[in-house]
């Protein structure tokens, strides 16, 4: 009996490893490509993780202008394209990462972010500010939503 329970273990480690992960990588040209090698958003049931989303314009891979306004506006464009890519859309964003280099402009991107998420719940958000973003970014954002 004590040998069968020194296995037992052993079992469930073999058995949860073996058991492949689905989920597939997205890509939209409406986002910017990937600057590492990462993927813009992974699907795995009907929950999709996007990578965070910086405010470059996807046409001419440059800030839309160095402001967190503009940044901001342009993230979540971002965001909403590699969600569409994915089968979802911002009504259906759970929870929201906002990595911002300067809390100092918290209500600034606040007021844009509201401008997303018009006459629905709001999705749990986190806010922390960071040293440094790519690209030396002045925002940062990345979500995870559900797909119907």
């Amino acid at each position: 009996m004590k040998k069968l329970l020194t296995l037992v273990p052993v079992f469930f480690l073999m058995f949860f490893s073996c058991r492949s992960v689905k989920w597939r990588s997205i890509s939209t040209t409406g986002a910017p490509k990937a600057i590492g090698p990462y993927s813009q958003a992974v699907r795995t049931g009907n929950l999709i993780y996007t990578a965070g989303q910086i405010g470059i314009v996807p046409e001419t891979n440059a800030f839309a202008v160095d402001d967190i306004a503009a940044q901001t506006h342009q993230a979540l464009k971002n965001i909403n394209a590699v969600l569409k890519a994915s089968g979802s859309d911002m009504a259906l964003v759970v929870k929201v990462t906002v990595f911002m280099k300067d809390l100092n402009d918290f209500a600034k991107m606040n007021d844009i972010y509201k401008e997303y998420f018009p006459g629905i719940a709001a999705p749990a958000r986190s806010t922390v500010q960071v040293a440094r973003l790519p690209k030396d970014a002045l925002i940062e954002i990345e979500c995870v939503a559900t797909t119907l």
